[in-house]
């Protein structure tokens, strides 16, 4: 982690950035369909590609630096890029109404946003530390204090990677159906004859989407596979997929369980659907985290893509996740920089049951600025070292 820090930082001092470029209705004619991410009313998003000490990397973005707010900062699954993961929970209005308060930064990993050249034979792809090293150029670049991260599956690895190489870079983590392990002999044996015997888009299926959904939902996983067979350059996702299937554990460990543990230090909220493949791998990184910044949230009735499948239920858990560490008040929203917010439920105003985590439940409070992450609330002042786990 200190090498790639000292790799990283270094190499900042010699990095070259394209001009921005504007993102016009038209240039691009999956922008005409009406579910993409930019809208007719959103002309002020811009893409770059920013060069980075492992390579070029696709970034969208909406608005500025103000102050010290952080910026909204996201990393997609493999399979998707920016658009295919997060068009429909970023389109939502109550998620619109959220984001135009911060500056939105959309990551496509190397070679998945739409109409990205084929890399040729040979090309090694970045590692999964490297692809998290890269983010600092984009932090750079655009003169981010600091960002509140959302990540799903991969990008939940890849941002989790970021903050603990560069803690001080990342203020907060909503991390969806992130899995904290890395493939074991037998996983790695099944995923190579699943390879041979299921077409890519198949297996990106079985990653993103439960048997059930494949069997119950096949409308919005009909739409899917149609959508990562056509928008993402087949060769480019088989590289991000290979790499992916490769990852090593990600090296966190619970305070106090082994001398000397690394954990993320931020706020966390963890997401996974109650019928998603990933579920025992967001249980297995609920166990790791530190218990007085983390939350955890079952979402019910939501399967493998919680962002697109259930986006207002989301949108409110993240509004709460943004008031825990201190950037609204309990009503409505206002905003001129940081501001205390008062005690609240919060959270649990979403559930419709609260059931023990790994360790026990709690709610979580409205009062969770940068350097105090105590897990408190109205039924349980005062209590820490809980996880709070909702159902909703």
């Amino acid at each position: 982690g200190l090498l790639l820090q000292e790799m990283t930082m270094a190499g900042l001092h010699d990095l070259r950035f394209t001009e921005e470029k504007p993102l016009l209705r038209g240039q691009d004619t999956e922008l005409e369909n009406s579910d993409v991410f930019l809208s007719a009313a959103d002309m002020d998003w811009k893409e770059h590609d920013i060069e980075t000490p492992y390579g070029l990397l696709h970034v969208v973005i909406r608005g500025s630096p103000k102050g010290n707010r952080p910026a909204i900062l996201t990393y997609h699954d493999v399979g998707l890029n920016h658009k295919l993961c997060f068009n429909t929970f970023f389109n939502y209005e109550d998620m619109q109404e959220i984001t135009k308060h911060f500056v939105v930064c959309h990551v496509d990993a190397p070679g998945q946003q739409t109409g990205a050249s084929q890399f040729p034979q040979g090309y090694q792809y970045p590692s999964m530390d490297q692809l998290a090293a890269m983010l600092p150029s984009v932090v750079q670049h655009f003169g981010f204090k600091y960002v509140i991260g959302i990540g799903v599956g991969a990008g939940a690895y890849v941002l989790a990677k970021f903050a603990l190489i560069f803690p001080d870079l990342v203020e907060g983590l909503v991390l969806m159906n992130i899995d904290p392990n890395g493939k074991g002999w037998i996983d790695w044996a099944a995923a190579k004859l699943s390879g041979f015997t299921s077409t890519l888009p198949d297996t990106v299926l079985s990653h993103l989407f439960s048997q059930e959904e494949l069997v119950n939902n096949t409308e919005l996983v009909q739409s899917y596979r149609q959508q990562i067979g056509s928008v993402v350059n087949q060769f480019n996702l088989q590289l991000f997929l290979n790499m992916y299937n490769s990852r090593r554990d990600l090296d966190i460990n619970r305070p106090g369980t082994v001398p000397n543990a690394k954990t993320l230090r931020c706020p966390v909220m963890l997401v996974v659907g109650d019928n998603a493949p990933a579920e025992e791998g967001v249980v297995e990184c609920n166990s790791k985290l530190d218990p007085t910044n983390t939350t955890f949230l079952k979402m019910a009735d939501s399967g493998g893509l919680p962002q697109v499948t259930q986006p207002g239920k989301l949108t409110e858990a993240f509004k709460y996740f943004l008031q825990g560490m201190g950037y609204s008040e309990c009503q409505g929203w206002a905003w001129g920089g940081r501001m205390p917010a008062l005690p609240s439920a919060s959270m649990t105003r979403l559930a419709r049951s609260r059931t023990a985590s790994l360790t026990s439940a709690s709610s979580v409070d409205g009062t969770r600025p940068r350097a105090c992450t105590h897990s408190e609330s109205t039924e349980a002042m005062g209590q820490i070292n809980h996880t709070m786990e909702v159902s909703c």
